[in-house]
């Protein structure tokens, strides 16, 4: 796949609905009583693998249309044991690791290449004080995972903030025989907290702590899931990047734990609005408009990552383009996602002649107010990835050749033929 340079980034547009939202739905809909109707669902690979995994453990799930289906729950021991092909999924994995320790029998987990180097036994180990029997394979999937009908509630400090261990443990702690609370050392993404709430669960929660009360049972209804910020993410930085480039995304979600993009954007100088706010369900909604403006270098902190740990290899490219040095740290969690990200970024954004440098927990940029030469981006079969090396070509000079371009349809089937849509040609 190339991507050939655009003069300007221009229009108003969709982006599919939030796979992290999309993921909780389909599984809370599972456990739940009754039918789940999930409006705006965000169909993609690692979505889809979502909807056959509960499928395979006995969960009825009817495809209304591409972007709406209706779960008929089974309840919150209802699942049947059995083996799920997680694909490359690892918010599908972890999550069903923490759901299958509160059923009777036996799970086994599996995934693809990638997924299986993803680190497991983070999530593994609260789910074995907890009293449920986790196998790992030298701490990474295939999972072998035991439930107990006599889960204790824990109190659980993660060393790093991660809304998919969080998830796991809050999930488990449905089932358990007390509350289980997890403090986290930043807040990471609450959509399953939001989810819960919404489904009946009793939660308390504090700036740094969530606890959930064991439950009798769930019952969502239904799921408005709006737009996915990080697939509209990719199209804003853009917009930022190129000269003359106003672009809109409708109805794209806009929790504060997902959207800091929005403030570095305009820290560094895009021209950023917000309007039309309101509300699918509990998730903030609304229209993100930016416009190109002077970039200026900034620096990313440690407690900034959580909110935008999906766009910080997108920060890195905008701040190629910033006048100064910018550092971006705090953000190792980035060397265990679908590729060692801080490397992939380095290595494609030297590609197309950009000045950065990784640290061990992310990198020093030094930009330069210009369009960078272009050339050719390896995604490593990475979505993140791949994303990245087409704003980098509709920025080039001579535009960008991707590597393994088809990654991208783990999250957004349709991101090229929304980026051609867009981009303005001299």
């Amino acid at each position: 796949m190339r991507i050939e340079p655009a003069a300007a980034l221009v229009g108003h547009v969709g982006v599919p609905g939030d796979k992290s939202i999309s993921h909780r739905a389909v599984l809370l809909g599972a456990l739940g009583e009754g039918e789940t109707r999930v409006r705006g669902f965000g169909r993609s690979g690692d979505t889809q693998a979502t909807v056959e995994a509960v499928r395979a453990l006995g969960v009825e799930v009817e495809d209304v249309a591409e972007d709406e289906l209706v779960v008929h729950g089974v309840g919150l021991r209802g699942l049947r044991p059995g083996r799920v092909d997680c694909a490359n999924a690892g918010t599908l994995m972890r999550l069903l690791v923490g759901i299958a320790a509160g059923q009777e029998g036996t799970f086994e987990l599996t995934g693809d290449e990638s997924l299986s180097a993803r680190p497991m036994e983070r999530v593994a180990e609260p789910l074995r004080r907890m009293g449920a029997e986790v196998e790992t394979t030298d701490g990474h999937a295939p999972l072998r995972v035991t439930g107990s009908a006599a889960l204790r509630g824990i109190d659980y400090r993660l060393p790093v903030a991660s809304a998919q261990v969080k998830s796991a443990v809050l999930l488990a702690g449905l089932n358990a025989d007390r509350p289980t609370t997890v403090v986290e050392p930043a807040p990471s993404r609450d959509h399953t907290e939001l989810m819960l709430e919404a489904a009946g669960a009793r939660l308390r929660r504090r700036p740094h702590a969530v606890t959930v009360e064991p439950a009798g049972a769930l019952r969502l209804g239904e799921v408005l899931v709006p737009g996915d910020f990080s697939s509209a993410a990719p199209l804003l930085v853009a917009a930022a990047i190129i000269p003359g480039s106003d672009l809109t995304v409708h109805d794209v979600g806009l929790n504060p734990r997902r959207a800091a993009l929005l403030d570095v954007l305009e820290r560094m100088g895009a021209r950023v609005s917000v309007f039309n706010r309101r509300r699918a369900g509990r998730e903030p909604v609304g229209d993100v408009q930016v416009q190109a403006g002077e970039l200026v270098a900034t620096r990313v902190r440690a407690e900034e990552v959580p909110a935008l740990v999906d766009e910080l290899p997108l920060v890195a490219l905008l701040a190629s383009h910033a006048r100064g040095e910018t550092v971006v740290s705090g953000a190792a969690e980035l060397r265990v996602k679908e590729s060692d990200r801080i490397e992939a970024v380095t290595d494609a954004l030297r590609a197309t002649g950009a000045h950065v440098r990784s640290r061990e927990d992310g990198w020093t940029v030094r930009g330069v107010p210009a369009r960078l030469r272009g050339g050719r981006i390896d995604s490593r079969g990475d979505h993140r990835i791949a994303m990245l090396g087409a704003v980098a070509g509709l920025a080039s000079r001579e535009g960008v050749e991707i590597g393994g371009a088809e990654a991208v349809a783990v999250s957004f089937p349709g991101f090229y033929e929304l980026v051609e849509a867009v981009a303005q040609r001299s």
